[in-house]
């Protein structure tokens, strides 16, 4: 992708805690996508961000995280090469993750526009995580953290249990659901098969 004339700025930002055992070198493959995209010939050509106050891509091989707050040049194009990524990451993630990513009119200029005239902004907002399972807490999480902090300007924190306790039960379908559908794939129990299918791995843990 050239970064001339691109239509996009687009702004990726997210944590993800990765294995111990992950090493950079699993780390710049798994990012592959992303810096290959910006034009550069490894993860460190492309680490820094368009913008000098944003930390880039970077390893705290201390702590086993990944920590993204980067913006580049980019079209529509460009979501193909998250899709991938977060494949990747799926194999890396020791725990669930939330990556936003946005992506700013780069041509859309709110003073000169007519008035009726709307820019092209979009975000999205993607998971990754070791297992389903993984996925679907941090999704349960922030939906719970979204309800709560709308629902508070006009209920007591205390008053909203059942209405995360109904959050719960809708991942909860969600996941039975899921688990369900991989056990299609499975053989009769005795039949001496190998398997064509996996669990869905542990529950979601519920907030009670």
């Amino acid at each position: 992708m050239s970064n001339y004339n691109a239509p996009f700025e687009i702004h990726v930002h997210g944590d993800v805690p990765l294995r111990a055992d992950v090493s950079f070198a699993q780390l710049q493959e798994a990012l592959k996508p992303l810096w290959k995209y910006a034009g550069a010939k490894s993860l460190a050509d492309a680490a820094e961000s368009t913008y000098e106050e944003e930390s880039g891509l970077k390893f705290d091989a201390a702590k086993h995280l990944l920590t993204m707050c980067w913006t580049l040049p980019g079209d529509e194009d460009f979501r193909q090469s998250l899709d991938e990524m977060c494949m990747s990451l799926n194999e890396l993630a020791d725990q669930g993750a939330a990556i936003e990513v946005t992506f700013y009119d780069a041509e859309f200029d709110e003073e000169e526009e007519r008035p009726e005239a709307e820019s092209r902004d979009d975000f999205i907002m993607l998971f990754v995580g070791p297992n389903p399972a993984a996925i679907m807490q941090v999704q349960r999480d922030l939906l719970v953290e979204d309800v709560v902090n709308l629902m508070e300007r006009h209920f007591d924190g205390a008053e909203l249990g059942g209405v995360v306790g109904e959050i719960d039960k809708l991942f909860s379908q969600r996941f039975d659901a899921l688990v369900n559908s991989l056990e299609i794939g499975r053989p009769p129990r005795g039949s001496g098969g190998t398997g064509g299918g996996h669990g869905g791995g542990r529950r979601p843990r519920h907030l009670h």
